[in-house]
């Protein structure tokens, strides 16, 4: 599936992922290849993404050697899966 990270200033990730997983008002939910259509609220936490990536490919993800997924750190924002794409709108 692929995934897109947008913030108010710019895209700053892209790219295709295995999975990604998100903190959802409501909880951690996390999202594989086919997921149902889905909008939701975020809130403050970790985007965990799932991906085969060079270290070289984005400057805004860490690595996260706890279960070597890479990190992005958000404030909160709107999530939006829809035939294969995840768009996450974060703050």
């Amino acid at each position: 599936m692929f995934l897109e990270i947008v913030t108010p200033e710019r895209i700053v990730f892209s790219a295709e992922v295995n999975s990604v997983a998100v903190p959802g008002i409501n909880g951690e939910f996390q999202m594989l290849n086919s997921h149902a259509p889905v909008i939701s609220l975020l809130t403050k936490g970790k985007v965990k993404i799932d991906a085969n990536l060079d270290t070289e490919t984005s400057d805004v993800l860490s690595k996260n050697t706890e279960d070597n997924r890479w990190v992005f750190d958000i404030k909160g924002g709107v999530i939006e899966v829809n035939n294969n794409k995840v768009i996450v709108l974060a703050d």
